[in-house]
Order: structure tokens, then C-alpha cells, then sequence
């Protein structure tokens, strides 16, 4: 058995959402393949000072914030690697390149170069995932009023909508899930349906989200291309991931009002139960869409509500 080798990997971001590739060597393992710069974590080091120190070396770069991201295990013929990978929005300095063929700029919905490291090919998918989502309730405020708030939340740039509505008529859920898509569609937001994946089929969403009771007695994953689970523990989060989901939710982070007898997880407990997983997780409960940066600090992939997020 291979020993495992522990690599940090930036994902290097831009506002407008494009992020740096490097094309490999010719005297390198996979010459020109491309990859996430960084790389392997050296005795006595942190993932995060291995990644610190590597972007100083290859790109002439002082990293001001590097929030902690996926990590992802690959076997390559040569090493078993264990990939810890950062996002890094914020640096200093002009970029200089030192050991790769060549850098890229490239937009998760468009990447023009290839081919792609192995390990670094599920994560293409990962970073396409928007990093808020709202979650209707229609049944609670009307189904007029939630198409309201939905058109105002797109145009203020809302890519993702959990579509969740225990509450209404089967007839009136189908026919309002029908027009969140459209809209969604029309405006390029993914669209989610909460637990009935026949549904989600049958109106062409984007994919379903299992409640934590669907996920336990789930045995594969369902054939849609987006597929998320709401958890509560860190069993129920290394199954998602098991199952190859593409994102989890994980709350609740602070109280709710919607559940005030339930106890918060609090910051640290959910940084310490997302550690090392591959998949992204959105943190839930008790937030707004300001609490993003915080979220991302503690390792989130994104944030996750229901109320706050419609408003203006």
C-alpha cells in the first residue's frame, strides 16, 4: 500500500468568478495536464502553510486569505495523494509563474483547456455549485408572494433554490415547482426539489434534496445531475459523501426561530465535523447571506435559509 502523500491545492479565485489553472511541465508526472497550483506538505507543516509557502515559490504570491475548502483522495500509479484544497480570494503581488508550461484564467461553466489532472476533475463540478441557496415557503407566505421574492432574489444575482413545500397540495406543489424552474431556467439558478424525485424528474429540475431520513435508507445515489442531503452528523455526512452527492447542508450553526428548543451547533462544532470531506457543505440554520465569508472560514463551501434569504 502506498503511503499518502498530503498536497495543498489553491483554488486561486477572481470576482468574476474565474479561477487559475497551471499546465504541468514536460518533465513532470502528467506533462501537460492541468492542475490547481500548490503542493506536497512538508514535515512539520500545516495544509495551510504547506499552501502559504508553495504560491510564494511558484507564483511570486503573498496569499492574504485562504479559507479551507473540499479535501480529496486520488491513487495515481506513482503516489497516493491526499489533496487539501484552499479557496484563495485575496493575495498580494503580480503573479510570476516559476514551474508551470502555463497559467489560465478559466470560468467553472467554460473551461476551455484540458485535459485535467484526475484529482482535480471531480472538483470542477464542486465549484460550478453556487455558494447561496434559498429555500422556498410558499406554504407558509403564498405561492404569489414566493414568486415575488423569487424573480427579486434572482435579480439580485440568487443561483440556487431548494424548492420545499410539504404543505401544499400535491397538484398546487407540482404546478408552483413548474414555474420556480421556468423562472430559475430562464435566469441560469439551479433548482432543487426537496425529497420527491419523481417530481424533480417529471418538471426537468436541476436535481433533488434528500432530508436526512431519505439519505439513511438511501442504497445509490438517484440518476439526476445534481443530487444533495441535509445532515446532523458526521455519519450522515461521510455517507452523502460516500454516495458521491454532490453537496450536503449541515446545520443548525445558530438558533432559529422556527426551532428554538433545538441546540446550535455553534461555529467550531461544524468546522470540526466538515474536516476532510470531498464534498462541499453549506451551513444552515440561524443565518443570513452575510454570514458568507464567516461560513467560509470555518470551511463551508457556502450558506443555506429560508426567510432571510428573500428579502431585499
Amino acid at each position: 500500500m502506498k503511503k499518502i502523500v498530503h498536497v495543498a491545492a489553491a483554488v486561486i479565485t477572481r470576482p468574476d468568478g474565474s479561477v487559475l489553472l497551471g499546465q504541468r511541465a514536460p518533465d513532470t508526472f502528467y506533462p501537460g495536464y492541468w492542475e490547481f497550483p500548490g503542493g506536497k506538505v512538508e514535515a512539520g507543516e500545516t495544509p495551510r502553510d504547506a499552501l502559504v509557502r508553495e504560491l510564494s515559490e511558484e507564483l511570486d504570491m503573498e496569499v492574504l486569505a485562504a479559507y479551507p475548502w473540499l479535501t480529496r483522495e486520488h491513487v495515481y500509479e506513482h503516489a497516493h495523494v491526499s489533496l487539501h484544497f484552499f479557496e484563495v480570494p485575496a493575495w498580494r503581488g503580480e503573479i510570476h509563474d516559476r514551474v508551470h508550461a502555463a497559467l489560465s484564467w478559466q470560468h467553472p461553466e467554460r473551461f476551455e483547456v484540458g485535459p485535467m489532472l484526475p484529482a482535480n476533475g471531480p472538483i470542477l463540478k464542486a465549484l460550478r455549485l453556487p455558494r447561496q441557496m434559498a429555500i422556498t415557503h410558499a406554504g407558509e407566505i403564498g405561492c404569489d408572494t414566493q414568486l415575488a421574492a423569487l424573480d427579486g432574489a434572482l435579480d439580485r444575482g440568487l443561483r440556487l433554490v431548494q424548492i420545499r413545500e410539504p404543505g401544499l397540495p400535491a397538484e398546487v406543489r407540482e404546478d408552483f415547482a413548474r414555474e420556480v424552474t421556468a423562472r430559475c431556467r430562464a435566469r441560469g439558478a439551479l433548482v432543487m426539489v426537496n425529497q420527491d424525485i419523481e417530481l424533480a424528474s417529471r418538471i426537468e429540475a436541476d436535481g433533488v434534496h434528500l432530508p436526512s431520513h431519505a439519505l439513511s435508507s438511501l442504497k445509490r445515489r438517484p440518476a439526476l445531475e445534481w443530487v444533495g442531503a441535509s445532515c446532523h452528523t458526521r455519519d450522515e455526512l461521510l455517507k452523502a459523501a460516500g454516495l458521491e452527492l454532490d453537496y450536503a447542508l449541515l446545520g443548525s450553526v445558530a438558533p432559529t426561530a422556527s426551532h428554538p428548543e433545538r441546540s446550535p451547533l455553534g461555529w467550531p462544532a461544524f468546522a470540526d465535523l466538515i474536516q476532510g470531506l470531498p464534498l462541499p457543505v453549506l451551513a444552515l440554520g440561524g443565518l443570513t447571506p452575510d454570514h458568507l465569508t464567516q461560513a467560509k472560514t470555518h470551511g463551508a463551501h457556502g450558506v443555506a435559509g429560508i426567510r432571510s434569504f428573500w428579502k431585499t
